[in-house]
């Protein structure tokens, strides 16, 4: 049995993460403070990550 192969772009998918950011408010969902500090505390911890990626890989390419 062969394993199946997924494609390169598959990895470096980011729509998931854009859509987090850029997505429209649902008003029907009820809002309070608790809901909106986790939210931001994620969008906080994804930029940082990905801001370490960046640096990982810029420090791989160029030294």
């Amino acid at each position: 049995m062969k394993k199946k192969q997924k494609k390169i772009s598959y990895y470096f998918d980011f729509t998931e993460v854009i859509n987090y950011f850029f997505r429209k408010k649902d008003s029907n969902r009820k809002s309070n403070f608790s809901l909106k500090a986790m939210h931001t505390v994620n969008k906080l911890s994804i930029l940082i990550f990905l801001l370490g990626v960046l640096v990982i890989i810029t420090r791989r390419i160029f030294s």
